[in-house]
């Protein structure tokens, strides 16, 4: 009994707090007791070891198992097909037993995009292209406040070095500049969610309408990226910019929403300029019009032979509904209310 005892206090010290919770543990444990008293301690099985954070063992364990045939696996691969919308990506065992989703399209094959799912696609609304007043609708700024957002913008849009670079590298000029035009409805939304808060009351839809707005456009960068690609001092140019537009359209959109959303119309007026000159040039033929990248084909329900012309024209689309939700909200405030009194747009594009 007294060589029983002094056994468990050795298993004890070497235990300490943390309960004999690795099977390392059990094995120098079982050694020690065999030491002072093997007749008592021959294997395992004579040891009663608390069970304490077992269950979180053996995931971890398993995952490394997992993690570890995956890269032997990988190794010993050669080449494959890549996915575009799932580069890199692995097949994850969760520590909390999640299991990533199995989506298939509607014809079975395998949904291949994680930055987007099925139901967040659709088709683009066109009408804007056989209705030739709607791709020029220009709201005439006349308060300050208005004339203030309108001559920001061709300040912006003033040709600088930038415009002579992005001469011959258009596709690239629309990235950049998608990178600029998903801050707005991500700011927007942001604040709009924190008002309604601190406020205890309802957004009206805004919330959803303006991030849907910011995703929108993020995926726009997304297919650009796939016609143009980036150099690294592109990148970091867009690193710049986007910090200075961030933080100076919060601090604008904190001290004035009418201006902040009239802005952001003017700002999508002249994308819309900017995308009808993408098409000239494409059908001028100063641009090659190579075929649609595969995000954008499933992004928007686009025919499997289409174009860059066609995801031209549908980005247009959605920048022409940029336009009007933040003339729209502009307005609300204009007539001294707020955005939540006025049921949002949700889906309009």
């Amino acid at each position: 009994m007294m060589m029983s005892r002094c056994g468990a206090k050795v298993v004890m010290a070497m235990a300490g707090p943390k309960l004999f919770s690795s099977s390392a543990l059990v094995r120098r444990a079982v050694s020690h007791i065999h030491i002072l008293q093997p007749s008592i301690a021959p294997t395992a099985r004579n040891v009663r070891i608390p069970a304490i954070g077992g269950v979180r063992d053996f995931s971890k364990m398993t995952f490394e198992k997992k993690k570890t045939t995956e890269n032997q696996s990988e190794k010993g691969t050669k080449g494959g097909e890549a996915d575009q919308g799932n580069k890199g990506e692995q097949l994850i065992v969760s520590y909390w037993g999640v299991k990533p989703m199995k989506i298939t399209k509607d014809d079975g094959t395998e949904w291949k995009w994680s930055c987007f799912r099925p139901w967040e696609t659709y088709k683009a609304d066109l009408s804007i292209d056989f209705v030739p007043t709607d791709l020029k609708k220009h709201h005439v700024p006349s308060t300050l406040p208005d004339k203030l957002a309108y001559w920001t913008v061709k300040a912006l849009r003033w040709p600088t070095f930038l415009d002579l670079y992005f001469i011959r590298r258009y596709g690239c000029q629309a990235m950049m500049l998608e990178t600029v035009a998903a801050v707005p409805g991500m700011v927007g939304g942001m604040l709009v969610h924190c008002k309604s808060l601190r406020r205890f009351e309802q957004s009206g839809g805004w919330i959803k309408a303006l991030l849907e707005e910011a995703e929108n456009e993020r995926m726009h960068l997304m297919t650009f990226m796939e016609v143009a690609k980036p150099n690294w001092y592109e990148r970091a140019l867009v690193i710049a910019v986007q910090g200075v537009f961030f933080n100076a359209y919060f601090l604008g959109y904190l001290i004035s929403p009418k201006f902040a959303h009239r802005m952001v119309g003017y700002l999508e007026e002249e994308a819309i300029h900017s995308y009808s000159e993408f098409l000239k040039k494409l059908d001028n033929g100063n641009i090659e019009n190579v075929p649609a990248p595969a995000i954008a084909i499933d992004y928007w329900r686009l025919e499997a032979d289409a174009t860059l012309r066609d995801v031209v024209m549908v980005v247009r689309a959605d920048e022409a509904h940029h336009r009007d939700v933040n003339h729209y909200a502009s307005d609300i405030h204009y007539q001294g209310c707020e955005v939540k009194e006025a049921p949002a747009l949700i889906g309009y594009y």
